[in-house]
């Protein structure tokens, strides 16, 4: 499998103009410090050959798209529980203020 570093690289060079071979996406990688892998560089060049980048960019923005929504919906439960937390930790400190009152009121009676 190739890496991610490897399809970022490809990304770029497209995103540049500039043809996806292996030499120009070892440069990139050489150039952010990473060791290249010749295998790796070799499948990922061969398996953008029949790939329309521009196409499949497209294909993968629509889900990006779309995710959020499943998750914009998951906080509010989360939020429910975190504020009947802060709930009753605030009546747990109003029993404690109301103890030392009472305390202090012994004391000074």
């Amino acid at each position: 499998m190739v890496g991610v570093e490897y399809v970022y690289a490809s990304l770029l060079l497209h995103y540049a103009g500039k043809p996806i071979t292996e030499e120009n996406v070892k440069e990139i990688l050489e150039a952010a410090g990473i060791e290249a892998d010749e295998a790796r560089i070799k499948a990922l060049v061969a398996a953008l050959r029949e790939v329309d980048i521009e196409e499949a960019i497209k294909a993968a923005a629509v889900p990006a798209v779309a995710a959020p929504v499943a998750p914009a919906e998951a906080p509010p439960a989360e939020e429910k529980k975190e504020e009947a937390e802060a709930k009753e930790e605030e009546k747990e400190e109003e029993a404690s203020e109301e103890e030392i009152a009472e305390g202090l009121s012994a004391l000074f009676g």
